[in-house]
């Protein structure tokens, strides 16, 4: 957010990647939480993005083999399979460093155990900190060991740092194609935070618009369009085709939230549809399943709502956002790029401009 105020000046429209400013937040958040401090503006923290890129680019890849065993061949031939044990390699170093200097801090109360480390909690601790004293304790009743640890961290930032940055990408770009719709979620921030340059998560449940939008975004862009793959148990009839035992099912929640049969005009982009309505999508509305639903649906949801939420009512309370160069909300691209989550292929540029003066909780005219 501060990148995007320097960038837009008081007052002075300049052109930004709004997609750069809410790529960091849930990336930031999950450091945070995860590891009780953030890796930015230093090598380690190019180093540290560049190399979730890449193993993200890895998960959604296309192996051959996966599809037809006998030609696994064919990723030693093209390259895959040495870039996937880089990336493992690159991570596994990574995550050993992240532990260790949480295992420093725990033995040695934090002295001399690496810079900036801040902790997450009432009790000060992070979640390796917690992982590290479950292992330590045995309190589960059964062993967690090192490599465990790493894969659960592993875990969050795979399942909880692109998902969260391509539902603000498209949310922003249904945003400046709506300036409408744009002008309405404006108007309930200035309505409800009062004055206040700073929208924060005690305030959320007071923007029914916001989540409105939200969860249109998501009806047309869920993060993982084929929600991750599931497999039957035992052997299911549905609708007169017969699926055995043990088959890999894939559920297509972007076929799903565009069903005509279930959504009135469903391209297009209305926020107002979910005002008065009770579907949400925690999992018991099946034609909004973003996240999966049952056991198996996603667990960190709710954080990831969070965090979404209020990354977007920042990025539109604080600032005006226009096109560049005159440019029109029909010229805007929507070409979408392949791979496990769906971002835009293009670049977001927009002109954005600070609503608030420097030492003023009120709006520049």
């Amino acid at each position: 957010m501060q990148a995007l105020l320097g960038a837009g000046g008081q007052g002075i429209r300049a052109p930004v990647d709004p997609q750069e400013g809410p790529s960091k937040g849930p990336v930031s958040s999950d450091q945070l939480v995860a590891f009780g401090k953030k890796y930015s503006g230093d090598e380690g923290a190019r180093k540290f993005k560049k190399l979730l890129g890449e193993f993200m680019i890895l998960l959604g890849g296309f192996y051959v083999g996966d599809f037809i065993p006998w030609l696994g061949w064919v990723s030693q031939i093209n390259g895959l399979d040495a870039r996937v044990e880089k990336v493992a390699k690159e991570f596994d170093e990574f995550l050993d460093s992240v532990v260790d200097e949480h295992m420093c801090t725990l033995n040695m109360k934090g002295e001399n155990c690496g810079d900036n480390m801040s902790v997450e909690g009432e009790d000060g601790k992070d979640l390796v900190h917690v992982l590290l004293e479950i292992q330590k304790q045995n309190k589960t009743g059964s062993s967690i060991d090192r490599d465990s640890i790493k894969g659960i961290i592993l875990d969050i930032f795979g399942g909880g740092t692109d998902t969260s940055y391509t539902v603000l990408e498209w949310a922003m770009t249904e945003l400046l194609r709506h300036p409408i719709v744009l002008k309405k979620l404006q108007d309930e921030m200035m309505g409800i935070a009062n004055g206040k340059a700073d929208i924060t998560e005690a305030d959320l449940d007071k923007f029914p618009y916001l989540k409105a939008v939200i969860k249109e975004t998501l009806r047309l862009y869920p993060p993982i369009p084929l929600l991750v793959p599931r497999e039957s148990t035992q052997e299911a009839k549905i609708k007169g085709y017969d699926i055995a035992a043990r088959t890999m099912v894939l559920i297509n929640a972007w076929t799903i939230g565009r069903d005509p049969s279930m959504w009135d005009e469903p391209e297009e982009f209305k926020p107002e549809r979910f005002l008065n309505s009770s579907v949400d999508f925690k999992g018991h509305d099946f034609q909004l399943i973003p996240f999966g639903a049952g056991r198996r649906g996603c667990p960190g949801s709710l954080f990831a709502m969070i965090t979404n939420e209020i990354v977007l009512a920042n990025l539109v309370h604080k600032f005006d956002w226009t096109l560049p160069g005159g440019a029109r909300a029909e010229d805007i691209s929507m070409t979408e790029c392949t791979g496990l989550v769906i971002h835009r292929k293009a670049p977001l540029v927009a002109m954005a401009a600070p609503r608030f003066s420097e030492n003023s909780c009120f709006p520049i005219l």
